[in-house]
């Protein structure tokens, strides 16, 4: 028979954060040491008492199908939690659970993006939001920063960019990959050019909230005006240690919801019913619950950023959330190992895994072509060892 898959499937591109983690468990499943810094995961366990949270559900037998958008518990939970950390009134009818902030966001883009429609995207931005608006038939309209600018984008850039196809802009604060932080005063600047043009929405991906280091996190949807133009992605993975149990959410205007809640219904209705309720304890809890997590993710920032500084070739803005750095690695290019050049991150991250047996991820998968993605979820001797080996495989280079 005749083999061949949909035109959809050949246009998407393999995540490279999942196609570098498969290659890191190949040379390690071949015995090679690899130290892989480049999947986004805490290396923590999720707490225990979110833990029993979802063992109490499965011996109430909470175990049965639940509302498409999530049960009327989780939902008023995470309204809450929007009101208390965020200053956010979404209603429970304004919010919609799904398997991963990932599903939230493809929920998202394809009730919103229509074949043709332009999607602005600072760069960098995590992979799949580019993958996910081909989905959608959509124009991705990426816009360039540079680490001199902490690897934000400027207002009047956006204002340049948008068009009378302009449908949606997808940005995330703090950012994966580039670790940056957006203050209220540069989100309320985004949010003053944003309210001049009633033609378009932006998606707010706030999944790292918690891992932040600055004095407070600020909501796009927070500034004035802008409740009815932000859909707010959030979730328990990465502040809450939960990445397994597969939970993330939307708060949005109604119509919005409403239409997510009708796109998930026919691809996969609710997400798990014990992961539901688990998350409702998460965002129930105190943010305090993090902490720990937190104070450790900042001790190896400041640990990472001050040993890879010292390596040359790589250069660092000090990011203030989320657990990566985001080196600009384009001293790099030209120079040479064994006979084999390196043109790009692409080419500068095969070299580190081959020869310092150290995963990392191109920036290029992230729209930012001069850097790479390091990941410091990993135990404080492991990274250690992980910037040694990155040192000296960088000192063999000419």
């Amino acid at each position: 028979m005749e083999k061949h898959t949909s035109d959809l499937l050949n246009r998407l591109s393999e995540s490279a954060t999942l196609a570098m983690a498969r290659m890191a468990r190949e040379l390690k499943a071949s015995g090679v040491d690899i130290i892989s810094l480049s999947l986004g995961e805490p290396d923590f366990d999720t707490p225990s008492v979110l833990k029993q949270s979802g063992i109490d559900s499965i011996n109430a037998n909470e175990t049965h199908y639940t509302p498409v958008p999530g049960t009327q518990r989780v939902r008023e939970a995470i309204s809450k939690k929007f009101q208390r950390d965020n200053g956010l009134a979404y209603n429970a009818d304004q919010i919609v659970v799904s398997t991963g902030a990932k599903q939230s966001l493809a929920n998202v883009i394809l009730s919103l993006v229509n074949p043709g429609d332009e999607v602005i995207l600072p760069a960098p931005f995590w992979v799949s939001y580019v993958e996910l608006v081909k989905v959608a038939g959509g124009i991705p309209v990426i816009l360039p920063t540079s680490i001199q600018e902490d690897y934000k984008i400027h207002p009047d850039a956006i204002e340049a960019a948008i068009t009378a196809k302009t449908r949606l802009m997808i940005y995330s604060s703090p950012c994966n990959p580039s670790g940056s932080v957006y203050t209220q005063k540069e989100t309320a600047e985004i949010a003053a050019v944003l309210r001049k043009h009633d033609n378009m929405y932006t998606i707010s991906d706030e999944i790292y909230e918690l891992i932040n280091f600055t004095p407070k996190h600020a909501s796009l949807a927070a500034e004035p005006g802008m409740m009815e133009r932000v859909i707010t992605v959030n979730g328990v993975s990465k502040g809450f240690a939960m990445t397994g149990w597969r939970l993330g959410y939307i708060g949005a205007p109604k119509w919005i919801a409403d239409a997510c809640t009708k796109i998930q219904g026919q691809f996969t209705s609710a997400p798990c019913s014990i992961a539901q309720a688990a998350a409702a304890t998460a965002v129930e809890s105190d943010p305090s619950i993090s902490q720990s997590m937190v104070s450790a993710f900042l001790r190896r920032r400041n640990a990472m950023h001050a040993s890879l500084s010292k390596v040359p070739g790589i250069n660092l803005n000090l990011p203030m959330g989320a657990f990566y750095l985001f080196p600009d690695v384009s001293d790099l290019f030209g120079k040479s190992f064994k006979g084999k050049r390196l043109e790009n991150s692409d080419d500068v991250a095969m070299f580190l895994i081959e020869e310092a047996h150290v995963a990392t991820v191109s920036g290029a998968a992230f729209g930012t072509p001069e850097c790479i993605r390091i990941s410091y979820a990993a135990a404080d001797e492991v990274l250690e060892e992980a910037v040694r080996r990155i040192h000296v495989a960088i000192g063999q280079l000419a």
